[in-house]
């Protein structure tokens, strides 16, 4: 079984920052595109940033500059380091794993984690 677990929402201060960290665990468990999405209250969940298992990256126009994803393919590993926060960063933030499970391809979602940007 694939589990997905998310860590490091928050609430902070407009212009701070937040690094979100997120690992899929399962034995036979290979990942490849690794993203982030979120969800603000009301709105459809949008992707923020993505990055293949080769290390391209692909981001959200809204967070281009302020916002770096990376991973650890070792540890089947995605962060989302987010600096300059603005109060529309305010949503829940969902990580996104595609990968193999025993071969077979699917896609994998967090529980999500709540960041809070206050004015």
């Amino acid at each position: 079984q694939v589990k997905v677990v998310e860590s490091g929402g928050g609430l902070v201060q407009a212009g701070g920052s937040l690094r979100l960290s997120c690992a899929a665990s399962g034995s036979m468990f290979t990942s490849y595109t690794m993203g982030w999405y979120r969800q603000a209250p009301g709105k459809q969940r949008d992707l923020v940033a993505q990055i293949t298992r080769g290390g391209t990256t692909n981001y959200a126009d809204s967070v281009k500059g302020r916002f770096t994803i990376s991973r650890d393919n070792a540890k089947d590993a995605v962060y989302l380091q987010m600096n300059s926060l603005k109060p529309e960063d305010t949503a829940v933030y969902y990580c996104n794993i595609r990968g193999t499970y025993y071969y077979t391809m699917g896609t994998y979602w967090g529980q999500g984690t709540q960041v809070t940007v206050s004015s």
